[in-house]
């Protein structure tokens, strides 16, 4: 693993280039959930930086939930929470990426059904149709964040089952074979955890989950995908930009 250093040459800012380090060493778990990272002068002598520099770092931290300022204490790790960016068609692994952690899956299932009706309605499947049902636990250093359920066209499944589908990245694998997404509709909603649900993120039975139900359409626009995700709400929130 290569490790982020402060480069005081560099075009990116001072204040940035922190940030990354400090984030890095939160998912490298250097620094643990609850656990106090060095006082602002430790932070200062070590990067060479003045205390305005420093502090912009650390309160980007704070902003984005990673870290908390408690009075009469210092800064601690909070637990690790992601973002999803509401308006952007992207795949778990895409978001995670490029938050720089280490996305991974496990596959619960896979095969071809013709008895989802539901489904087979979304995607514009036949009644004597079948569609490919996938079902997996999406993980951020090695860490249960998300349940996801996706459901594709036969054509496309025919697709997707050539390759491994625990550590498949399905938007690039559809890409590489020229099949391109154009939109999507997505509903969010909060929903409990059932027993099942629960022992496959590390969680209590009735805990609040974040589920995202997206239908995406392609280039032609016929629908591709039908995905139901559950999401850690500890772990996973939405991001909304809104402008007046």
């Amino acid at each position: 693993m290569v490790h982020l250093q402060l480069n005081h040459n560099s075009p990116v800012p001072l204040y940035h280039q922190i940030k990354d380090i400090l984030l890095q060493r939160i998912s490298d778990k250097v620094w643990k959930e609850g656990d106090l990272i060095p006082t602002e002068t430790e932070l200062m002598d070590e990067f060479n930086v003045s205390r305005t520099t420093l502090r912009q770092a650390i309160t980007t931290l704070v902003n984005e939930g990673l870290l908390e300022k408690k009075q009469g204490k210092g800064t601690i790790v909070k637990s690790l929470k992601f973002t999803g960016t509401l308006g952007r068609l992207t795949g778990f692994a895409e978001e995670i990426m490029e938050r720089g952690y280490l996305p991974t899956s496990k596959l619960l299932r896979a095969e071809l059904r013709d008895d989802l009706f539901i489904e087979k309605k979304k995607l514009n499947v036949e009644e004597d149709g079948s569609i490919l049902l996938i079902q997996r636990i999406r993980f951020a250093n090695d860490e249960p964040i998300a349940l996801e359920k996706s459901s594709w066209p036969e054509h496309i499944g025919n697709i997707l089952m050539e390759h491994d589908l625990a550590g498949a990245k399905f938007y690039e694998v559809l890409e590489d074979n020229e099949i391109y997404l154009k939109k999507a509709n997505e509903t969010i909603s909060a929903v409990n955890a059932t027993q099942y649900e629960a022992d496959l993120l590390g969680v209590s039975a009735g805990t609040a989950l974040l589920q995202m139900t997206r239908l995406s359409y392609g280039i032609n626009g016929e629908p591709v995908e039908f995905t139901q995700t559950k999401y850690r709400s500890d772990r996973y929130q939405y991001n909304v930009d809104l402008n007046r």
